[in-house]
């Protein structure tokens, strides 16, 4: 996710003397997500020679064979401390619509080319407002619409007619291809998912494009009252 360097500078200047900070990335079962900020924070290396950390990620994911995936892939990447020890990783099965945390939990939600497979988004983005403390921060990184009138034409063009078939040609699954591309093509554009934020109660929330809008990162701010 695009802002991991300097999520996890400001995070661990704001944490020094000031109890944890904690972050909650769902739909992150392998954990690619998570690795990164236990990596730009240091957590790995602090494992090593440190008690609890001060800085920690839960990867939730409703499935629990992804779960265990990511689990042993960080087993693998960074020995058994970071999980057993300073516990600055753990891995929680849950649904987005209704996470098994308690109110006001985490400093920072993430979620990356997760919402638009949620059955009822809305009901989503309530229930990281409620998880993330006071002054919390969501982040989304999710496929999104093409701004551009004559490059939209031809990422339609590219999506509809190769993808599919590169996913029949590479994994013999052309079907998972082709709902790779409807789903995107479905879910709800920049604006309105700007304004599904705002009504679940979020503030100062935007977006940023990238690559023209073929993903954007959307963020914004569960108020201090």
């Amino acid at each position: 996710m695009t802002g991991v360097g300097p999520i996890t500078t400001a995070m661990r200047s704001n944490t020094q003397g000031k109890g944890d900070f904690s972050i909650l990335d769902v739909a992150g079962g392998t954990g690619d997500v998570a690795f990164r900020f236990l990596e730009a924070a240091g957590c790995p290396e602090r494992a090593k020679s440190s008690g609890k950390d001060d800085i920690n990620v839960t990867v939730c994911d409703i499935n629990p064979d992804m779960l265990r995936v990511g689990e042993r892939r960080a087993r693998e990447r960074y020995g058994n401390a970071v999980i057993d020890q300073s516990q600055a990783l753990t891995f929680q099965e849950g649904n987005a619509q209704y996470l098994p945390f308690e109110d006001n939990s985490f400093d920072l939600y993430t979620i990356a080319f997760g919402l638009r497979n949620v059955t009822d988004v809305d009901m989503a983005l309530r229930d990281a407002l409620r998880v993330l403390k006071p002054g919390g921060r969501f982040l989304c990184l999710e496929f999104s619409h093409v701004t551009n009138p004559a490059f939209a034409a031809i990422y339609d063009t590219y999506s509809f007619n190769v993808i599919p078939a590169v996913g029949q040609i590479v994994a013999n699954d052309r079907e998972s291809y082709q709902y790779l591309v409807e789903s995107i093509r479905k879910f709800c554009n920049q604006e309105e998912l700007k304004a599904r934020l705002e009504k679940a109660g979020f503030s100062n929330s935007k977006y940023t494009n990238m690559t023209g809008g073929i993903v954007a990162v959307h963020e914004g701010w569960k108020p201090l009252d």
